[in-house]
């Protein structure tokens, strides 16, 4: 996966996590204190390893880092990195990559990479107990790859045919075009994606000199963590990769700056709304200033922030800030966003009025020391995912040249005002920046260059498809057991009718609240008040009738709190806060102050935002699909337009709140360092005067039937590619025990990965498509099947044969015997890293409550995967999967109907 942050309208998608540090990173601030749960280790050969032990969750994840990215490419060929990581999914001596695809299903694992100017990253997430194999997979694969002419042909077609995808995104193409300025002549000025011509031009030698040159181990970076022994971890990483030879690395270019010439880029878009954004250069990860530009990002982007008030006062759509760091270097940008036949030249200078304030008056001190606390407390968050806390480890080491997470926490506590103002003043001069303004227009033209990969190529070879495992890892995974089930939620009903479940969590001195109210707005908004339910959703955002949105917000800064309100809530506080946070989120969530002021400036700012989404492509291909899902007149076809918004009243707002909001349809999980009695006072206390009057209202759709087949285009003049999803509903819903044998038969078809049937024959043997999938959604009353795909428009018809042969297969056929294992043992398998980290368990234990599925469900789901046979898997495939009565939606450049 080529990771790139693409400018987007609205959406500032910003990874904290790009970057590394040159070469063999110093020790900046001296070493930290080892912590007890902490082992870490250089290997003779310069290999650096830390293992860190989590016991959240029988699970592990391994992330191997090689400080090597776009940055380090030779001269010409700048997808290099990430044409090697793709290579590394392929065979490596001892491993195909259809091995490797296999095994990572049976252990009900996830894998992926991500390249980026400066570094990439390999992870797993897998079960605690297949730690042996992950680390055996990745000692093969840094010495073993197999980079010959005839593997890098076969898997060119995948990397062109993602190169032409993001291509094709006016918003990418704008910040490939900021980034270029702002780096002109240095290593930075070209991301990592590559581009079709450079990869036509790549060889196997290529890649083959790049990975002997920085694949060695004195430049990479192990971090495992999870619920390991560290001893004997560490001693099976000496015993696999001890032996790899250590390899004096090139040397790396310094970067110079040239003085930058401020510019402004234009583009048109698809998406619903536009946007204006400065970027900036911005100081690296190694940079002293980094902790300081950290914070001033976060006090623009404070919702008590000059930058937020412009979109809480309805003078543009959104604001946000945020920065992509390099190791030395980064790209900041603050945006704001304007609606479709807006007008971006005022939206500019709205931006620009807050950016001349901050220079002129500095920022605020209690602004300053929020973003400090907010910064503090995200890190103390990270304890509750082994994910993330392996992340932070290799972000501190990797990428910023730390010595451990807490060196960068200690940069933060160092910061003042001073600095953030210096660092200000320094980097966000008017002189020195980009502007980008998308502006959008549904009508636009494809970008140039931007053709589908429009080759014969085939994404992967087909001659190595049943190989049998090896014998190190067949052993390993012969036997399939259920998973040891680490939760044991409380589960109680309050007075009013809330139901409260509490799952005490020690890993950190967190707290984090999970809230859904039972409701379906498709059913419960009166005739002629579509959107009430939206409009009312974002007026949260203004405080409640105590607290004025600036003394909420401040209220939530002062106890280092995130929190959100509406029909599904969340809160996440330090454990000294919670009695706080619980207070703060009852009085938003049941005295919200919805003023009319507010009231105001979100109907206009919705009514304006739905005149340009109702004409988007994505917004059009999924309308398109639920047309031909339901019947006509079905209240899920109900939809909010801007004359249905221009009609709402706040005292239409209001009797939805009051209808809706119940506690007895209400669902709160409390997860942390809480026991169920704290946490049953706590949230009684604040939500217990909390009454429901008149009878329950009815929030489950009634079922509809089978739907007939339906064909529609979507034009998207944008696209390269076509987006295809195919879909009908299923005659089942949570309840029904048919969904088992259904849920083994869509793994086997398109829901396992790279082993599933769709991606072998539609990607690997025919090399129509990039990807290709299956899913389903079962719900209470209302289920859906779906594939889904992305290929060039000459390829569509094809493809949509082996889509329904593929089914029609399934239906007549029983699954191989091998099939069925692997199916059963990623769905088992795979149980614990649903409940790996403290907001996934949250969010499931939410989600099985409300929907009236039992607080073990995985579980419940494994005994029936167990006693299932393929014949069952074929019925119930038989039963439901119609693929004569297939919805499908095609979004692209004009394609013609086949």
């Amino acid at each position: 996966m080529y990771f790139m942050n693409k400018i987007k309208p609205l959406a500032l998608a910003i990874f904290l996590g790009c970057g590394i540090a040159a070469g063999a990173p110093a020790l900046a601030d001296g070493p930290a204190p080892q912590a007890s749960n902490v082992l870490r280790a250089t290997l003779d050969n310069g290999l650096r390893v830390v293992i860190v032990r989590d016991t959240l969750a029988p699970m592990v994840t391994t992330q191997i880092t090689y400080m090597a990215g776009s940055y380090e490419t030779p001269a010409g060929y700048p997808g290099t990195a990430h044409a090697l990581e793709h290579m590394m999914f392929r065979d490596s001596k001892g491993l195909s990559g259809s091995q490797l695809n296999e095994m990572t299903g049976k252990m009900g694992a996830e894998n992926n990479a991500f390249t980026t100017n400066d570094a990439t990253q390999y992870y797993f997430v897998a079960p605690a107990q297949y730690v042996d194999l992950l680390l055996k997979i990745e000692a093969t694969r840094m010495r073993g790859a197999q980079l010959t002419d005839k593997e890098w042909n076969l898997e060119k077609g995948a990397i062109e045919q993602e190169v032409s995808r993001d291509i094709s995104d006016p918003g990418y193409l704008a910040f490939m075009e900021a980034e270029r300025a702002l780096y002109a002549g240095t290593g930075y000025a070209e991301d990592a994606l590559g581009s079709r011509p450079t990869f036509d031009k790549t060889t196997g030698k290529i890649l083959q000199g790049f990975y002997n040159s920085w694949y060695v181990p004195n430049n990479a970076l192990l971090v495992i963590a999870g619920d390991v022994d560290p001893a004997q971890t560490l001693s099976r990483v000496k015993e696999l990769f001890g032996p790899i030879p250590r390899h004096d690395t090139p040397t790396r270019m310094p970067v110079k700056l040239s003085v930058l010439k401020p510019i402004t880029i234009t583009k048109t878009t698809p998406d619903a709304t536009g946007s204006v954004q400065f970027t900036y250069r911005m100081p690296g990860l190694q940079s002293k200033d980094y902790a300081a530009s950290q914070v001033l990002m976060d006090v623009l982007d404070n919702a008590r922030s000059n930058l937020s008030e412009l979109a809480a006062q309805g003078k543009v759509l959104s604001a946000g800030a945020g920065v992509q760091p390099f190791s030395h270097g980064g790209i900041g940008v603050v945006e704001v966003g304007f609606p479709k036949g807006g007008d971006s030249a005022q939206a500019r200078k709205h931006l620009d009025s807050v950016i001349a304030d901050l220079l002129k008056n500095g920022a605020a001190a209690d602004l300053v020391e929020a973003a400090k606390r907010s910064e503090l407390a995200q890190a103390e968050f990270k304890k509750n995912s082994a994910v993330q806390l392996a992340s932070s480890w290799s972000w501190a080491l990797a990428w910023q040249g730390l010595d451990s997470p807490d060196a960068a926490e200690q940069r933060i506590r160092a910061v003042t005002v001073d600095d953030v103002n210096r660092v200000a003043r320094e980097y966000l001069k008017p002189d020195a920046r980009v502007t980008v303004v998308l502006t959008p227009d549904p009508n636009g033209k494809r970008p140039p260059n931007s053709q589908g990969f429009g080759g014969n190529e085939k994404f992967g070879s087909d001659d190595k498809l049943d190989v049998p495992l090896p014998d190190w890892a067949s052993s390993a995974l012969a036997k399939l057991e259920t998973p040891h089930w680490t939760l044991d939620p409380v589960s109680m009903k309050l007075d009013n009718g809330i139901t409260l479940i509490v799952q005490p969590e020690s890993v950190s001195k967190t707290v984090t609240v999970a809230g859904h109210i039972d409701h379906d707005a498709k059913l419960q908004e009166p005739s002629g008040k579509d959107g009430v339910g939206r409009l009312l959703a974002s007026l949260f955002d203004y405080g409640t009738t105590t607290l004025d949105r600036t003394a909420f917000h401040k209220a939530l800064d002062e106890i280092a709190a995130t929190e959100s309100a509406g029909d599904d809530f969340n809160l996440a506080v330090p454990t000294d806060g919670l009695d706080r946070g619980m207070q703060l989120l009852a009085d938003n969530e049941l005295h919200p102050a919805l003023p009319q002021a507010a009231f105001a400036v979100q109907q206009k700012t919705l009514s304006r935002t739905l005149a340009g989404e109702l004409q988007s492509p994505q917004y059009k291909m999924f309308r398109a699909l639920k047309n031909g899902l339901l019947p006509a007149g079905d209240p899920g076809l109900r939809e909010a337009t801007p004359a249905t918004v221009d009609k709402l009243t706040l005292a239409d707002v209001k009797a939805y709140f009051a209808q809706t909001y119940r506690p007895d349809l209400t669902t709160i999980v409390v997860v942390g360092d809480v026991t169920p009695e704290q946490a049953k006072a706590t949230v009684a206390k604040y939500f217990g005067a909390w009454k429901a009057s008149g009878a329950k209202p009815e929030v489950i759709p009634k079922p509809v039937p089978l739907n007939p087949a339906n064909y529609t285009v979507v034009p998207n003049a944008y696209a390269s590619q076509d987006q295809v999803l195919m879909g009908q509903m299923l005659d089942l819903n949570l309840h029904d025990p048919d969904r088992y044998a259904l849920q083994l038969g869509n793994d086997v078809l398109g829901g396992n990965g790279f082993s599933s049937r769709l991606m072998v024959d539609i990607r690997v043997k025919h090399g129509f498509a990039y990807t290709a999938s299956s899913g389903m959604n079962i719900d209470r009353s209302r289920s859906v099947f779906y594939v889904y795909y992305g290929s060039d428009p000459d390829k569509v018809a094809p493809a949509d044969a082996l889509v329904v042969s593929n089914i029609e297969d399934l239906r007549k056929t029983p699954i191989k015997a091998t099939e069925l294992d692997n199916a059963r043992q990623f769905e088992i398998r795979s149980i614990p890293l649903g409940v790996s980290s403290v907001n996934g368990i949250a969010r499931s234990l939410l989600s099985w409550s409300w929907h009236g599925e039992p607080l073990d469900q995985p579980m419940v789901a494994a005994t029936h995967y167990l006693k299932l046979t393929a014949e069952q898997v074929q019925a119930a495939c038989a039963k439901y999967l119609k693929p004569q009565n297939l919805v499908q939606v095609v979004q692209g450049p004009a394609p013609k109907k086949h």
